[in-house]
Order: structure tokens, then C-alpha cells, then sequence
């Protein structure tokens, strides 16, 4: 190679590569965070139990965006309701610099909360055509308040960088379709192309622990939406029946051989079946049973094996039945979330500056779903990390006792709010001022 054609070659890695800002005055900045968020969190605290004692589902959650769109207008943001039917997106400019998306969920569950807390939720909606109570079991209450706190520490701190806010509160997670409806709306061609991304979420660690990781976070996530038909017929007279009950039950045991026995071991996959629904009485068999799930994977070609021995078992249920063949659908979901390296090496230092040993490298991807990755397929670099919502004391009386702490999802999961909301606020405020400082 000549040193022309290696100069022209480091030229053109140069401009590849990320561009950031100057490095941050950590402790500094850490200081006035704090002295910010003593004033702040009063405010901060109140809006996560309102949210939490009044959620909605995804796409319903008119009344969620509406408080979160207020208070963003109070700060100066110039905000767009609607976008991807029920998103907000709130713009902020302060100077040239750097475009960075920092974003937020704005739906909770169709579950009952069994908490206890004095702010739980009763409320209820309209979900698959049954009524249902809603719970924020997964955590986003705390985002939210998180991103609002961020949103209000940034404005506080505008002298100290430059460049443009978007601050997105997507719609309808828990169905890993928001991302994509806020992207299909027209995010990109309303609002530009952030250069980098940002997002946060609460689960079982310790409450002031922040844990990071570069490249695949989350994994893929398929949903299963499965119907045996059969042929009803009285409780007391099976022999007249096809048994969509029995065919339902006998897919849920012989799904689970896919994974022990086609998958490569060492490779993750999972197959969970969460719903069943048949019947309308204990003496009748009905002729359909309808059977939902989620596909879990983190590798395509794993994926391809088990979605095609999902494929396989249904199909050879029924046959064992004599039935019909069954309605399989197979719903693609969220894509796995892969970190900028670059950009996670960066934001990682800061963390770990800002919170020492409390600053986790996590070894390996979880096993979750998560449709942020839609904004990172669509090409904008990202970051997306957790904070722990237990209460270190709490956690060790319960490993003591030798008792499982409920994770999101459970009816009686419940993050405590400080200090999770405000490592959540610390946490996100430093990993944009340290792409965006002067």
C-alpha cells in the first residue's frame, strides 16, 4: 500500500467514525444534576404515581401523552401529539450541534396489579375484546418520569451544550409495533435523522445501579397466534368430539422438545405459550381452541429452526387428532437491540465516572424484546441501558430468606421510585451532555 492510498484510507476511516463532543466534566456536572434534581424530584415523584395509579394500554394512551406533551411545552419544547397514532415527539434546538433522540414508553399492561401500594392501579379497558385491568408491571412509569426529569435537567444546563433535543415518547411497546407506527408516520422526514440515540429501562437489580453493554442487548421477538379447530360435542360423550382443548395442551408439553432437542444447546431460544382460550363451560368441548405465544431468539438461524418446528408440532398435533389443520400465524416482532460499540464505550466511561462500582457491565444479552431497535435499524446509533428498581435491603432479606424478588411482568413487581428515577434522570442527562457539551 502506498502512503497516499493509506492516507486517503485513514481519511475515509475518519470520517466513519463518530463524531463527539469534548469530554465532560463529570463531577461537575453530577453536582449541578443533583442540586437540580432535590428541587425537581418532588414534582418528578408525583408524576410517577399519577401515571402509575392511571395507565394505558398501547394505543389507548391518550390521557398518558397528553401530561407528558404539557410538560414539555412548559420547558419550551416545541411538541407534535400524535405521531404513530398516539407518539409525542418534543423538539428542543440550542444552537449547531448534534440531533439526539432520547426516548421513552408510554403504555403499561392489560394485568392486574397486586402490589398493595398505596397508588396502585384499578383501572380497566377493553383488550382482545374482554375487559381488563391495566398495570404499569413493566416499569415504564419510571421512564417516564426519568425522561421528564432529563428534559428538565438539559433545559437547566442549556449553557453548557449545544445542539438539538428530540425527545420521543413512543406509544405501544409492549406490542413492539410503536416504534415502527411512529417510523411509518413519517418520524424521519418530520424530525431529521438523529446522530445518536438514547434509552433507559428499570428491572430487579439494586436501585442506583446503571448496567450498560455494547452490541446485541435484547432479542429478537416473534409472537405465536395458533387456532386448533376441532368438532365440539358434550363433556360426557368425548368420542363425538375433536378435542381442541386436548390438542392446545399437547402443543404446549411437545413445543418445548424444539427447544431441547433441535436447538443447539449453547444457543439461546426461547418458546413461551402465555394464553389459551377455549370453551365457554365445564360439561361442553368446544370445537376451537386458540393458543398465544412468544418466540424469543438472538440469532437468525436459530430462529429459522424453531419457527419452523413451531410449524411442524402444531401441525403434527392436529394430525394425531384427526383434525383439520390448524390457523398458524406467526406475527415478527421486535428486533434484537444491537449497542454502538463506539457510542456505548463512550457513554460507559461517563457511567462509570459518575457512579463507580455501580456502573455494571452486563457479560451477555438478556432475554427480553424490545422495539426501540426499529430506531437503530433505521440507522441511528444508539445506547440503550438498564437501571436497577429494588431496594438493596429488600434484595438481601430476600436472598437470605432464599425468596425470588418479582421481575416486570409480575403483578407484584415494584420498582421503589428513589432512587430509581433519579439514577434514571443522572444516568440519561450525562449520556447526552456527553455527546452534546461544549
Amino acid at each position: 500500500m502506498t502512503s497516499k492510498t493509506f492516507t486517503l484510507a485513514a481519511a475515509m476511516a475518519l470520517l466513519a467514525a463518530p463524531v463527539f463532543a469534548a469530554p465532560l466534566n463529570v463531577p461537575a456536572t453530577k453536582a449541578a444534576i443533583k442540586a437540580q434534581l432535590d428541587s425537581d424530584y418532588p414534582a418528578l415523584d408525583a408524576l410517577y404515581k399519577d401515571l402509575h395509579a392511571h395507565p394505558e394500554v398501547g394505543f389507548q394512551e391518550v390521557e398518558t401523552a397528553k401530561k407528558l406533551a404539557a410538560q414539555m411545552r412548559e420547558l419550551g419544547f416545541t411538541v407534535t401529539e400524535g405521531v404513530g397514532k398516539t407518539g409525542v415527539v418534543a423538539v428542543l434546538k440550542n444552537g449547531e450541534g448534534p440531533s439526539v433522540l432520547v426516548r421513552t414508553e408510554l403504555d403499561a399492561l392489560p394485568m392486574e396489579e397486586k402490589t398493595g401500594l398505596p397508588y396502585a392501579s384499578r383501572a380497566k379497558t377493553t383488550w382482545n375484546g374482554a375487559e381488563v385491568f391495566v398495570a404499569h408491571s413493566c416499569g415504564h412509569d419510571v421512564h417516564m418520569a426519568a425522561w421528564i426529569g432529563a428534559a428538565r435537567q438539559l433545559v437547566a444546563q442549556r449553557a453548557k451544550w449545544k445542539g438539538t433535543l428530540v425527545f420521543v415518547a413512543q406509544p405501544s411497546e409492549e406490542t413492539v409495533s410503536g416504534a415502527k407506527a411512529m417510523i411509518d408516520d413519517g418520524f424521519f422526514q418530520k424530525f431529521g435523522k438523529p446522530d445518536y440515540g438514547f434509552a433507559l429501562h428499570v428491572g430487579p437489580g439494586a436501585a442506583g445501579q446503571v448496567y450498560y453493554k455494547a452490541g446485541v442487548l435484547t432479542s429478537t421477538s416473534d409472537a405465536l397466534e395458533l387456532t386448533f379447530n376441532g368438532r365440539g360435542a358434550h363433556g360426557s360423550m368425548p368420542a363425538a368430539s375433536i378435542d381442541p382443548v386436548m390438542m392446545a395442551a399437547r402443543f404446549t408439553v411437545d413445543v418445548q422438545s424444539v427447544i431441547s432437542r433441535e436447538k443447539d444447546p449453547a444457543a439461546f431460544g426461547v418458546v413461551t405459550v402465555g394464553s389459551i382460550q377455549a370453551g365457554s363451560a365445564g360439561n361442553i368441548i368446544p370445537d376451537k381452541a386458540k393458543v398465544r405465544g412468544t418466540i424469543r431468539t438472538q440469532d437468525d438461524g436459530v430462529r429459522d429452526r424453531i419457527l419452523a418446528g413451531v410449524t411442524r408440532t402444531a401441525k403434527a398435533v392436529a394430525d394425531m387428532s384427526g383434525a383439520p389443520a390448524p390457523d398458524l400465524e406467526i406475527v415478527p416482532g421486535g428486533k434484537a437491540v444491537v449497542n454502538d460499540a463506539a457510542l456505548t464505550e463512550k457513554t460507559a466511561a461517563v457511567f462509570k465516572a459518575a457512579f463507580g462500582k455501580d456502573a455494571v457491565a452486563v457479560p451477555s444479552p438478556g432475554s427480553a424484546s424490545e422495539d426501540y431497535s426499529e430506531f437503530i435499524i433505521a440507522g441511528v446509533p444508539s445506547v440503550y441501558f438498564s437501571i436497577g428498581g429494588f431496594d438493596p435491603k429488600a434484595m438481601a432479606e430476600a436472598k437470605a430468606a432464599g425468596k425470588p424478588l418479582p421481575v416486570n411482568h409480575s403483578p407484584f413487581f415494584a420498582p421503589v421510585p428513589e432512587p430509581s428515577i433519579r439514577t434514571g434522570v443522572e444516568a440519561m442527562t450525562l449520556a447526552v451532555m456527553n455527546v452534546l457539551s461544549k
